[in-house]
């Protein structure tokens, strides 16, 4: 079994951050977002990965070979932004004849994924969303099995949004209607989204269940990273090791590699690898690799990769190697 990965968006979302390091490599709750997804796949017995790159590729090649070297890894190349359905299209000579898993590069899902590959049809990963307009939409029939599948209805039907995981029994069968999609220009909005093509898969006769997913982490924006970031502490609370310097208030992740003296560090905060944080309090944020912090007091902050903060106090977002701006 494959697994085909789209991180090719530009992150437009979660700027300034995204003009310097792909989406899919921000820390959430101890690591990169695609580590979180690359090691769900490892646990599942995945070793054939397929990653579609686009806005600063060659960093994400460079990182899952680095650290998933014993992956059988391919990277496909989407030149133009025109949709997630595209992504996957310009992907479309891995899907051939064995089952394949589509995870969206900016989705973490914890659950029973195991249970959802045993499946004997395809099925979309779902859950009960208040406000689906943002998303994709599924409409049951009465067998339970998807009739239809909506990208971003401004009326929707239902409140059961798709939120990025596919699993494919038939993979043939979609790249069949990604291909007829993109020879009939079938777009919409500018984009070609996957829904659409699912939605001709479907129609042309193959059946497609649903996976109800209890723990669904969207990181597409700055608050829902920062969200993720709280839940993922809450679902699985890191073991933190004792620091005789500071206060580690639980859930919060200090990579033992990073340097914390004399600061009180939580609740839901990340301190990443080699970061430095002296003299200061942090609470409901994320600190990157290798950042600084001094005398500072961040709450509901992100911080990038290398930036350096000093004598500040409230919400920042401060992108790789930047000085930042107040949020």
């Amino acid at each position: 079994m494959k697994a085909i990965i789209p991180v090719a968006g530009i992150g437009i979302r979660l700027r300034p951050h995204t003009h310097t390091s792909p989406k899919a490599l921000l820390d959430v709750a101890g690591k990169p977002i695609l580590a979180h997804i690359l090691d769900e796949l490892v646990a599942l017995g995945i070793d054939d990965v397929v990653l579609v790159v686009g806005h600063l590729g060659e960093r994400i090649e460079s990182f899952a070979r680095a650290r998933y070297g014993r992956l059988r890894l391919h990277f496909v190349a989407q030149d133009e932004p025109l949709g997630n359905g595209h992504a996957v299209y310009v992907a479309r000579e891995h899907l051939d004849g064995s089952p394949a898993l589509i995870i969206f590069g900016d989705t973490i899902v914890k659950g029973d994924l195991a249970g959802m590959l045993r499946s004997q049809k395809s099925l979309a990963g779902v859950t009960e969303v208040d406000d689906p307009r943002r998303l994709g939409v599924v409409e049951l029939g009465p067998d339970g099995n998807i009739r239809r599948i909506i990208e971003k209805p401004q009326d929707p039907p239902t409140n059961l949004a798709v939120i990025g995981g596919y699993f494919l029994r038939n993979p043939v069968l979609l790249r069949a209607a990604l291909e007829r999609q993109v020879a009939e220009n079938l777009q919409a909005r500018g984009e070609f989204w996957l829904a659409d093509a699912l939605q001709l898969m479907i129609d042309a006769g193959e059946t497609m269940g649903v996976f109800r997913v209890e723990h669904w982490y969207d990181c597409g924006t700055l608050e829902a990273l920062l969200q993720a970031n709280r839940e993922l502490l809450d679902f699985d609370p890191p073991r933190v090791s004792s620091n005789q310097r500071s206060r580690i208030i639980p859930p919060s992740y200090v990579d033992p590699t990073a340097d914390v003296g004399n600061s009180v560090i939580g609740p839901h905060a990340s301190i990443g690898e080699r970061a430095r944080v002296m003299n200061s309090t942090i609470s409901d944020s994320v600190v990157g690799p290798a950042a600084i912090v001094e005398d500072s007091r961040l709450e509901h902050s992100l911080i990038g990769e290398h930036a350096v903060v000093k004598g500040r106090s409230g919400r920042l977002n401060v992108a790789e190697s930047g000085e930042g701006e107040t949020v």
